[in-house]
């Protein structure tokens, strides 16, 4: 797994010398004694699980923005080109988070406070999951866990490969400048998706037990509800799918793939070289299912997308849907690619988000063998 690690090291700095915040007074707050946590809690969320998290691949920003909190962990990680000002800025901030997209990160691991938390929202929004190592004065934000060592088990069940579900959760900040002045005055600025774990993150809602077939419907709506005009939504096989096409009142090929247009039928039963076809006209999308029991979503009973349609797609157009039963029955299996083409399938592993409900995502591994 790759996993991106950014520090703000003055994160919190303002709180042991009465400042209530660090935003802008940071180098106030070293004059009148303040000396940074931020490390320190780094290491507490981190330092339980030493020997897991040694084998996944780490992104960090230079210095006290990481790398030397890395090294002391004995964790190898690559440092992303970053020029960081002395003392760094949030816009430090914001071009590691930038720099950890670029390279592909899968997991954005950041520390500080809820200036901290604006800073990697602006950039990352919901394009990957990230989770908060609370450091900074005030965290009202959602995306922290509890505390530093309640990140480091979300962490551990992240990388375990388990079945974690990830959830939007508000990034909120308070006017420090008016709080000073005694008036609280906060806003919300925006959502990112966040791992859930039990009791490890702030305001997480529990769900109930699952009624399969219901279930089914509900992520039939939602992918109706988010289908965009004039892009080609392809239609897999199987019994999950065929809900989709059920909720848009269509025929279905239930052991092929079907082309969806403007929610109308555009083409049924297709091959790979009639898909594409349509990549070359429109933008295309597909909405597959996993093999229950076996875990496969690539390569089995959906040939027709084969390398070069995957290839073209890319997996930012391939939604995966499957009910928290059905990946819960794979007793902690990974999902599985089978395309027949070793590069391809290597660089399709790593954890993907499965729509597991209405707007309700979990995270699962998928690998090959």
């Amino acid at each position: 797994m790759k996993i991106a690690l950014i520090l703000n090291p003055y994160a919190g700095l303002g709180g042991s010398v009465a400042l209530k915040g660090s935003d802008g007074v940071a180098q106030q707050a070293m004059e009148q004694g303040a000396v940074s946590k931020v490390a320190e809690r780094v290491k507490l969320a981190l330092q339980d699980h030493l020997a897991v998290l040694r084998q996944h691949h780490w992104l960090t920003c230079p210095g006290n923005m990481g790398a030397t909190v890395l090294a002391d962990l004995g964790i190898e990680a690559d440092t992303l080109a970053l020029d960081i000002a002395d003392p760094s800025t949030a816009e430090n901030t914001r071009e590691a988070a930038r720099l950890a997209l670029q390279q592909r990160a899968e997991l954005i691991v950041f520390a500080g406070g809820d200036g901290t938390a604006r800073d990697i929202c602006a950039v990352v929004e919901q394009q990957v999951p990230v989770l908060g190592i609370p450091a900074g004065v005030k965290i009202h934000s959602s995306v922290y866990a509890v505390t530093p060592h309640a990140a480091g088990e979300v962490l551990m069940a992240v990388t375990a490969g388990g079945l974690i579900d990830i959830r939007e959760q508000e990034v909120r900040d308070i006017d420090e400048v008016a709080f000073r002045d005694n008036r609280v005055r906060a806003r919300h600025y925006g959502d990112m998706k966040v791992p859930q774990l039990g009791q490890f993150i702030q305001h997480t809602k529990s769900g109930g037990v699952e009624v399969e077939e219901l279930v089914l419907q509900e992520i039939a709506e939602f992918v109706v509800e988010q289908m965009e005009p004039e892009t080609v939504y392809l239609i897999g096989s199987g019994k999950s799918t065929a809900f989709i096409m059920d909720c848009l009142g269509l025929p279905n090929t239930l052991l092929g793939i079907d082309a969806v247009l403007d929610r109308q039928l555009l083409q049924s039963d297709l091959t790979e070289q009639d898909i594409l076809s349509l990549c070359q006209q429109y933008p295309v999308r597909v909405v597959i299912s996993v093999i229950g029991g076996q875990g496969h979503i690539l390569g089995r009973g959906n040939q027709q997308l084969s390398e070069q349609v995957i290839r073209q797609l890319g997996k930012v157009n391939i939604q995966v849907i499957a009910t928290k039963t059905k990946l819960k029955n794979l007793q902690q299996r990974p999902l599985i690619v089978d395309t027949g083409n070793r590069e391809l399938d290597l660089s399709l592993q790593g954890q993907w988000e499965v729509l597991t409900g209405y707007d309700d995502y979990a995270w699962y591994p998928v690998e090959t063998y």
